[in-house]
């Protein structure tokens, strides 16, 4: 279970939300698969997917999703967000590994490659908002705040941050965005932007300083000020937020509907039923012979038995 808090600073001319995201990368680490890399570039991509929906989303219903069209080795990250603190994701190749940076550090932007990034935001009302735009580097919080430069007019900074350790775990993850708001006085800016040079990673801050010093740490000399969230009913002073995903066993058994009779008589014959994965979650469906054959016919097959 991760956690994410909000606040604002330097009289309301800063927003400010914060994530942390441990569990939720380790999650999906271990769903599928993933090796050091791809571990990085999908867990900043969940990072940055759950404070977009909080930053972006004005009800519970709505969604954003973020599709990084890359043409690097590993394929995605693809990852799906909403402010009911629900969040997954997947990359296509979870076991993709390039030599690190110069610097040492994992080549994110190698293994997401040039492309595009492409964001859809599903409405409270059922509207669909689709845009797409170059990626500025594939390592991440980059393409993010080029995106809410470019498609929201909203001047940002971003940080988004994984460590791995041992056998691939996930050490530490989270991310803290923050939004200048209109008006907002040079100085701020210029104080906001001397704390940001002059800080540790933010993978460094949370080790050592846990969410809530982290976001002191970056706001100090803004005079930040938390958000109750007691008051609007999180009683644990923070906003739970999980891996999770909203397959069924329903949807599963529904994808082979688009298979002719014959083929799933021979999944029947081969493999005694069938197995649906989800490549969301890598959750796996093990559907039996009796309910494949209680599957409606395909719209193609159904036009071909004559009425009588």
């Amino acid at each position: 279970m991760g956690r994410l808090i909000r606040g604002l600073a330097a009289e309301g001319n800063l927003r400010v939300l914060a994530v942390e995201s441990t569990d939720i990368v380790e999650e999906a680490r271990r769903r599928h698969g993933l090796s050091e890399t791809p571990t990085a570039a999908l867990g900043r991509a969940l990072t940055g997917g759950v404070l977009l929906a909080y930053l972006l989303s004005k009800t519970p219903k709505e969604r954003i999703a973020l599709h990084f069209q890359g043409d690097g080795p590993m394929g995605g990250p693809v990852v799906e967000a909403a402010p009911d603190g629900l969040v997954r994701g997947y990359v296509k190749n979870p076991t993709v590994e390039l030599p690190l940076r110069p610097d040492g550090k994992l080549n994110v932007g190698g293994v997401v490659g040039r492309g595009s990034l492409k964001v859809a935001r599903a409405l409270n009302n059922g509207e669909l908002y689709e845009s797409s735009l170059e990626l500025v580097s594939g390592e991440i919080a980059e393409d993010l705040v080029h995106y809410l430069w470019q498609s929201e007019q909203i001047p940002s900074a971003l940080l988004l941050g994984v460590r791995v350790h041992g056998q691939g775990e996930v050490q530490v993850a989270g991310g803290v965005v923050i939004q200048v708001m209109p008006g907002c006085p040079d100085e701020v800016i210029g104080r906001l932007e001397a704390n940001l040079a002059g800080q540790l990673s933010v993978t460094d801050l949370l080790l050592s300083r846990g969410l809530e010093g982290t976001v002191q740490a970056l706001m100090q000399g803004l005079d930040y000020d938390p958000t109750d969230l007691a008051a609007v009913g999180f009683s644990q002073g923070h906003i739970p937020v999980r891996f999770g995903c909203r397959c069924t066993r329903e949807r599963a058994m529904a994808s082979l509907v688009y298979f002719s009779s014959q083929e799933r008589e021979e999944m029947i014959a081969e493999d005694g039923g069938a197995e649906v994965v989800c490549h969301w979650c890598g959750h796996k469906y093990r559907i039996t012979p009796e309910e494949i054959r209680s599957l409606p016919l395909s719209e193609a097959e159904s036009r071909e038995i004559p009425k009588a």
